[in-house]
């Protein structure tokens, strides 16, 4: 085969050609009698797997941090975080991104997921679209020098989430390959490997279990370490999300009330004067400034209020 379709689909089958059966993949030994359980037991069997994930998760925390920086670094100087994934992996990719704009107020191009096989496959089994190497270099099109890739695969070796990998690194993209095997295939492809030891399945190859979970686990972490540290949140509350409607109106004078102690009314006037900015709101309730100078600090803070509030003089707060 040749020409550049050729190149990659030469890749994919050496890829295939020595492929060892992932963790995952194997048989549990605590569960050979499943099918022969009342549905008590067969619960108390998955539950027992289950109740082994976290500790698996939180051994690949210190890796799980340095994606967390890489990603705060790409949306820092203006580029953009994808997540590539088929299957499972690629749903719960979506998902993630898809509350990322409602829950801290960032722009919906900020975190982008893209599903082997597109918006068909998210809510349908698509054979063979997984295995596409080449369809992974098409869809990583968008990803830019500076941005991070973060791809999800349970296995660590497959050929959608390779090809993108490959074509991010090519265009000076940092990589991040999020699995459920330490000794993924793919792991030299990406600058980071967060591979979560999760083990062999309740049911055998049934990855959107315990290699789903972790996967969920560690992408709900990742996102929201990165909103932490790139300051959408004040303390633990929500400070990104601004009141554009009535709804949201009353979560942001709740917010603002918790973070300040102050009553409704004296929030409401903060937050008409900020025109609605839930940030610019908090700062001149907590600095004492009007909501032209809180703006301004908070510009010069790239956001952060703590960092607004300490150059507005304001002391340790909760």
């Amino acid at each position: 085969m040749h020409g550049r379709d050729g190149r990659a689909q030469d890749r994919a089958d050496d890829h295939e050609a020595v492929i060892v059966r992932s963790p995952t993949e194997t048989r549990n030994s605590g569960t050979y009698d499943i099918d022969l359980l009342p549905a008590l037991e067969i619960l108390r069997q998955i539950n027992v797997e289950d109740a082994t994930v976290t500790a698996a998760v939180s051994a690949v925390l210190p890796r799980l941090a340095e994606a967390v920086e890489l990603g705060v670094a790409a949306l820092e100087r203006g580029a953009t975080i994808h997540y590539f994934g088929a299957g499972t992996s690629g749903r719960i990719a979506a998902q993630d991104a898809a509350e990322l704009p409602p829950t801290y107020g960032v722009p919906a191009d900020w975190v982008v997921a893209h599903h082997a096989g597109g918006g068909d496959a998210l809510s349908k089994a698509l054979e063979g679209v997984e295995d596409d190497w080449e369809a992974g270099r098409v869809d990583a099109a968008g990803v830019t020098e500076g941005s991070l890739m973060v791809g999800l695969a349970a296995s660590g070796r497959t050929p959608y989430v390779g090809g993108a990998l490959e074509a991010a690194r090519e265009r000076g993209a940092a990589t991040v390959l999020i699995t459920a095997n330490p000794d993924a295939p793919l792991a030299s492809a990406a600058d980071v490997h967060v591979g979560v030891a999760t083990g062999a399945e309740v049911i055998a190859g049934s990855t959107r279990m315990k290699a789903g979970t972790a996967q969920k686990l560690l992408l709900n972490a990742f996102s929201t370490a990165v909103m932490v540290r790139i300051g959408r949140t004040y303390s633990n509350l929500m400070v990104g999300v601004d009141a554009t409607n009535g709804k949201l109106r009353g979560r942001v004078l709740t917010i603002l009330g918790e973070a300040t102690g102050l009553d409704e009314a004296a929030c409401a006037q903060a937050l008409n004067a900020a025109e609605g900015d839930t940030r610019v709101a908090l700062v001149t309730l907590l600095a004492g400034v009007d909501a032209e100078r809180a703006a301004d600090a908070l510009k010069r803070a790239r956001g952060r209020v703590r960092v607004a509030l300490a150059e507005l003089g304001v002391g340790e707060t909760k």
